[in-house]
């Protein structure tokens, strides 16, 4: 199932990297699908952009002009995979929404682990996986 997708990740964990490759293998995503904020290549005209995000609180300023930038020519839609608070949520899904971006389903919240925690377990791939699933049934 080829969709023109990007995964972009906001963290110094290797686990939120991780994912990236795996939903990159999975939706036989392009070769520079999964990259870091703000990414080497701009988004241009994405169906949708998941944002994998590591924060608590206010987000960091790299994160938050990136997010500013989220226009509907960059990204159609946008999701967010978050490793920390609500509060952090709040901030970058009101930065996306003011840049004119649609934002599409639940904020999902996982447990990035430590710096050293590389892999995510099956269990956690089955409901990122579920996740992407449901939005990307939801743009149809």
């Amino acid at each position: 199932m080829a969709i023109k997708m990007r995964y972009l990740y906001f963290s110094k964990k290797k686990k939120m990297a991780a994912i990236g490759e795996q939903i990159k293998q999975k939706y036989e995503l392009q070769i520079n699908s999964v990259d870091v904020i703000p990414p080497a290549y701009s988004c241009d005209k994405e169906r949708v952009v998941i944002l994998a995000i590591t924060g608590k609180g206010e987000p960091a300023d790299a994160l938050r002009l990136f997010c500013r930038e989220m226009t509907k020519l960059r990204a159609q839609n946008t999701c967010l995979i978050m490793d920390g608070d609500q509060k952090c949520a709040d901030f970058v899904l009101g930065y996306l929404r003011d840049a004119g971006t649609n934002v599409v389903g639940q904020t999902l919240f996982i447990n990035g682990g430590s710096l050293f925690n590389s892999k995510p377990s099956d269990a956690e791939m089955k409901t990122i996986t579920d996740w992407v699933d449901a939005i990307i049934a939801d743009l149809k």
